[in-house]
């Protein structure tokens, strides 16, 4: 392919159909149709096969540069991409406002950066050859981003013309050879007069292996231990080293007796921790205060009167004074009110979800509309015909919902 010269790329026929897609790109998730030939055939499946599972706008998947895509978003949002009234194309003069360079990066892929610096995009180009959805071969649009400043070319670098883009790229490739044939032959000449290299670090590394070795003399020869007296030990050390070591075993076993079995399913710790929790309202009661509030219930009270005794000591009163304090005040055991209560509660967070769900489908309602509007209008269908198409649409579900009534 380097041998053959290339065409040039058409820029008006490749990317003047391309500018009025973008602002209904930055909304809608389904790319438009007609925008997809003009795509590499890389670029192309990667559209495809994303848009069909992601929720976000499909600008997304034309920049692989993350950095710049909220920009390339604000850009097609902006207004300046708005096609004429009258030709339905954005207003660009491709001969003075279009910058072109070409780079060739192997054997088989020529690019092109074509940079709109009045927009602020840059589109890059890739020659593809036997893309048949695409038209079969020709200039396909490799990716859409925003162009550098302060020179659009800055990364991409590049020549003004294919030739002087090929002949770049043959200059590069000789003198890549030419480096590898001189690192080979110096290598080779290298390796002939360092013969005697590798006996002198071998003998380096002998010396140093001496020296780890030599370290080994200047160590004694047995490491000196403790040296234990001939003599049999006391009675008494013995006596009370025998008394600490049974009394290490017996706390040592004594740990064992904190220890739940792993069948058992009483656990003390458990019911401690239930006993301190405060019981529900009226199980919390002895059989003197449930005998109290039964005769104040007869009463027709709903207060826990204190029955004295005679034979109840200060310790029990002060007992009862402080579990009647914690003790919750009784309510009502019909339930006709808490049912009521929880049945209005329901009905207000059901009619709650429904205003919510409402509202949520006319937005997407009113959204899809715009965004078919703006897609009708970038494909050259005036207003008047889009609306006559939304009417149209309107009666033929009138007439289908009439005949579902019948």
């Amino acid at each position: 392919m380097a041998t053959t010269q290339l065409p040039s790329p058409d820029t008006t026929q490749l990317l003047a159909p391309f500018l009025p897609a973008l602002p209904p790109s930055a909304i809608s998730t389904e790319p438009a149709i007609g925008i997809l030939p003009l795509l590499s055939p890389i670029l192309r499946q990667r559209v495809k096969l994303l848009s069909t599972s992601s929720t976000e706008p499909w600008i997304r998947l034309l920049c692989y540069d993350k950095a710049k895509i909220p920009e390339l978003i604000q850009i097609a949002q902006s207004g300046s991409l708005e096609p004429h009234p009258v030709s339905g194309e954005v207003e660009v003069d491709w001969d003075y406002d279009a910058e072109v360079r070409f780079r060739r990066v192997d054997e088989e892929t020529l690019q092109a950066l074509v940079a709109l610096s009045t927009l602020g995009l840059a589109f890059q180009l890739i020659y593809c050859v036997g893309d048949v959805e695409g038209g079969g071969d020709g200039w396909r649009v490799g990716e859409v981003t925003i162009a550098d400043k302060p020179s659009p070319f800055l990364q991409f670098g590049g020549a003004s013309s294919i030739a002087e883009a090929e002949r770049q790229f043959r200059e590069t490739q000789a003198k890549k050879v030419t480096n590898q044939a001189k690192d080979a032959n110096g290598h080779g000449h290298g390796h002939g007069n360092s013969l005697h290299i590798p006996h002198s670090g071998h003998e380096e590394d002998e010396e140093d292996d001496d020296d780890y070795w030599a370290r080994y003399d200047a160590t004694p020869s047995r490491t000196p231990a403790q040296k234990q007296s001939p003599a049999p030990p006391s009675k008494s050390t013995s006596q009370i080293g025998g008394v600490r070591a049974s009394s290490a075993e017996d706390a040592y076993f004594a740990q064992y007796d904190s220890v739940q079995p792993a069948m058992d399913n009483h656990d003390p710790d458990e019911e401690e921790a239930a006993a301190q929790i405060a019981p529900p309202l009226g199980l919390g009661r002895t059989q003197e205060s449930a005998e109290a509030t039964e005769l104040n219930e007869t009463q027709g009270t709903w207060t826990l009167a204190e029955i004295e005794k005679s034979d109840s000591s200060p310790t029990q009163n002060g007992d009862d004074t402080e579990r009647h304090a914690a003790l919750l005040h009784p309510r009502p055991a019909s339930s006709a009110s808490s049912n009521g209560s929880e049945t209005v509660a329901k009905l207000e967070a059901s009619a709650g979800k429904q205003t919510q769900n409402e509202f949520g489908v006319k937005q997407h309602v009113s959204r899809s509309i715009r965004s078919l509007f703006m897609l009708s209008r970038a494909s050259g269908i005036d207003r008047q015909e889009f609306e006559s198409l939304v009417r149209a649409e309107l009666d033929i579900l009138g007439m289908v919902e009439a005949q579902e009534q019948v």
